[in-house]
């Protein structure tokens, strides 16, 4: 892992603080640290965003901070994981912070990674759905992945079973970028530990997986809906392949709604799943007949990181 700067080293002991079995809200962190003066703002016991979230969380970070050694011992361990599994650590204060992801108001405040992270990752689509997939849907899953990767398209899913599972291969075997956004920590047992082997082949074949957690977090009940928005996030846009009305794909398309990102169902999802058709119906999403119905609305990847850099610039110069 390549030195881990002062600035990095502070933030995520802002992040390990606690009180009890609260914490201050990482997405509050994330927002407000994009800058080393900010980060020095909350390190002197402020927060520089006036919220009721900052309100409530600024209590917290007073009474946690006398104590941010205990926190920086926690940063140590976790910091010696990572390197361990050989990840590598990306924040909010560097300009190697995904694009997409700087966009959004409930983004990480770090992110590990194994494989690189790429300007390219800008041009990028979701692919996700249910676990339990049909055989149609694991099919429909892997070629809309090929058809996005011959328009030079990244991929991202969430390497769970299913769908993800059929569009993270489709991608590999097109010889395609694919971004796995992981539930668990970076140094963590890869979950489900049946896609161990393509975790580690797409990594090998010029992907990566990345890790919004501790590096040693295992699988838990919360951390599938954060990844949800995560890659949401990320991306571009999400396409939904199939996912009932209690999916986390379901949540993953409203999640991308909420970050102003384009929703994708495809054809038979809108047509099939009522929670589906009164998106579209909504115009909350666009129902894919074809792959142009989605190439169409993608956006434009240099707008987005021309986007994010001023966000930064904006972050460096204290407005």
């Amino acid at each position: 892992m390549p030195a881990i700067t002062p600035e990095q080293r502070d933030l995520l002991a802002i992040c390990a603080l606690r009180v009890g079995s609260k914490s201050v809200d990482w997405n509050l962190i994330a927002r407000t640290c994009q800058s080393p003066e900010a980060l020095q703002v909350v390190l002197g016991g402020d927060i520089p965003e006036d919220s009721a979230v900052a309100r409530k969380n600024l209590t917290l970070l007073r009474e946690a901070l006398p104590v941010i050694e205990d926190a920086r011992a926690r940063v140590a361990d976790e910091l010696e994981a990572a390197e361990k599994a050989g990840a590598r650590l990306v924040t909010v204060l560097d300009a190697g912070y995904p694009a997409n992801l700087r966009l959004v108001p409930n983004l990480p405040p770090f992110l590990f990674h194994l494989g690189d992270l790429e300007e390219r990752d800008a041009r990028s689509a979701a692919i996700v759905g249910t676990r339990n997939a049909s055989e149609d849907g694991m099919r429909r899953a892997a070629r809309m992945a090929r058809l996005l990767v011959d328009e030079d398209v990244v991929i991202f899913s969430g390497l769970a079973k299913g769908i993800d599972t059929a569009a993270h291969t489709a991608t590999l075997d097109t010889g395609g970028r694919t971004v796995a956004v992981m539930g668990t920590g970076i140094a963590a047992k890869i979950y489900p530990a049946q896609n161990k082997g393509l975790a580690a082949r797409i990594v090998d074949e010029g992907g990566a997986l990345v890790s919004q957690f501790w590096p040693t977090s295992g699988p838990a009940t919360w951390t599938f809906p954060r990844r949800n928005v995560v890659t949401s996030g990320s991306t571009m846009g999400s396409v939904v392949i199939e996912a009932s009305s209690t999916s986390g794909a379901k949540m993953q398309a409203r999640i991308a709604h909420e970050h102003g990102k384009q929703v994708f169902l495809i054809k038979s999802l809108a047509t099939k799943e009522p929670w589906a058709a009164k998106m579209v119906a909504e115009g909350k999403a666009v129902e894919v007949a074809e792959l142009d119905d989605v190439l169409s609305r993608l956006g434009n990847a240099k707008r987005v990181q021309q986007a994010a850099q001023l966000r930064l610039q904006l972050a460096l110069a204290g407005l």
